[in-house]
């Protein structure tokens, strides 16, 4: 058993879950989060205030699943990347466990 944590843009919850899905990666946690760049950005630079930090909204997935379903879900995402238009690839980590109960 191992750890899969997934951040995506808020845009992209109902396609992290159906990925979820797909791998067959039923029981998961989700929360959300602010996620954030650093560098200069449009609405920094236009901003009344341009100290300020904008976050974007974000979602954050985990799940305690077994290495094939992991794997899969891997592929699904590599897949799902390689389609975007945008510069906000899904992005997955994985964790293994040494002891759980």
């Amino acid at each position: 058993m191992k750890l899969v944590i997934v951040t995506a843009v808020e845009a992209f919850q109902k396609e992290v879950l159906n990925l979820f899905k797909k791998a067959n990666i039923q029981n998961f946690s989700s929360s959300d989060i602010d996620g954030f760049k650093n560098g200069p950005s449009i609405a920094m630079a236009s901003s009344w205030f341009p100290g300020d930090a904008f976050g974007n909204e974000s979602r954050l997935f985990f799940s305690f699943a077994e290495a094939e379903n992991i794997d899969t879900l891997f592929g699904l995402i590599q897949e799902f990347n390689a389609k975007l238009e945008t510069n906000n690839p899904l992005k997955a980590v994985v964790v293994p466990i040494e002891k759980f109960i």
